[in-house]
């Protein structure tokens, strides 16, 4: 009777070993998934990785719910604009942004110089994003994107350029992959930017021979300017213009699209006026926000839409806006 039980045990125990020991470890993340394959088939061909290292490393990628329910209720989606102004553009984000500017004006003034942008706008940008570098993201940026490439259908595709993007970074920074941490989305540094955008976008700043926006805020700042320059920032234009509607006025222009496709004299036609001088032939969109005492009008120029092209809503954009405006009325 004893020898029969332990028989058993024996029996179970070398079932179990063979099970674990016949399925390879990094299989216990995403190596195994479909969809995964097809990235490392696409990475080893055009990339010339090793099969064995990404299924490795995709291996030890986690599924993170908590970010699957992040992802699904974004706050300019939840919010009405005086809520959401109300986490950004404060008077503690905009004493902050006065230290950072100060802290680092050479810097803003060069990228200011270099490529156009207005230095309150870098901060402003840097300060709704990760408050001048004091919350860039707990995630790692592994899970995150394989994450949202292999467990969201809805933007599977988008995730899965954003991952390769990644594993190309993660060589070309002569860093492991499994040390990147980000946001739920998997964007990262002071300027929060996702993969793609980092490889096309950042720049050594400084002059190290590095483009570091985790840890550098001189390369970010030169980043955050070299990304709007590269999306046609206008120099010197203005960005947005408070309006008022006259009676009559063609509400159904209002929030039809970020991309401007009207002038302003369009807009002035159908009763939306600007309360500041604009000129007539300059392209604009129209906006209705929620505000606290009521509906707050609005026309966004193109520098505007530019701002739009970092995260694709006009609350958000409008709350970059705004606090540059804060920040840059604070300064000496």
């Amino acid at each position: 009777m004893v020898e029969d039980s332990w028989g058993r045990k024996l029996a179970k125990w070398v079932s179990m070993s063979v099970a674990l020991f016949a399925v390879p470890v990094w299989a216990q993340g995403y190596a195994s998934y479909p969809a995964a394959q097809r990235l490392v088939d696409e990475l080893v061909a055009e990339e010339n990785f090793s099969r064995t290292e990404l299924e490795v490393l995709l291996g030890k990628a986690q599924r993170q719910d908590s970010i699957l329910e992040a992802i699904s209720r974004p706050a300019e989606k939840t919010k009405p604009w005086h809520e959401y102004r109300d986490i950004f553009v404060t008077s503690a984000r905009t004493s902050q942004g006065v230290t950072f500017y100060n802290n680092h004006s050479d810097s803003l003034r060069r990228a200011e110089q270099e490529y156009g942008v207005p230095a309150e706008l870098i901060v402003a940008i840097i300060g709704v994003e990760t408050r001048y570098g004091r919350n860039m993201g707990n995630y790692r940026v592994l899970d995150a994107l394989a994450t949202l490439a292999f467990d969201y259908p809805r933007r599977s595709a988008f995730f899965s350029k954003e991952l390769k993007e990644f594993l190309l970074l993660s060589r070309e920074q002569g860093l492991p992959a499994t040390e990147f941490k980000g946001s739920y989305a998997g964007a990262m540094g002071y300027g929060q930017f996702i993969s793609s955008s980092y490889r096309n976008y950042a720049v050594d700043f400084d002059g190290d021979g590095v483009a570091d926006i985790w840890k550098n805020p001189v390369d970010a700042i030169g980043s955050v300017a070299n990304y709007f320059f590269r999306h046609d920032w206008r120099s010197g234009e203005t960005v947005a213009s408070p309006a008022q509607a006259e009676t009559g006025y063609r509400q159904e222009l209002t929030n039809a699209g970020l991309k401007p496709v009207l002038t302003v004299a369009d807009f002035i036609a159908a009763k939306i006026i600007p309360a500041r001088v604009l000129p007539t032939d300059a392209m604009a969109t129209a906006m209705e926000f929620e505000g606290k005492s009521g509906t707050e009008l609005w026309l966004g120029l193109h520098n505007f839409y530019v701002i739009t092209r970092y995260n694709h809503s006009a609350m958000y954009a409008m709350s970059v806006y705004q606090l540059s405006q804060e920040i840059l009325a604070r300064l000496p």
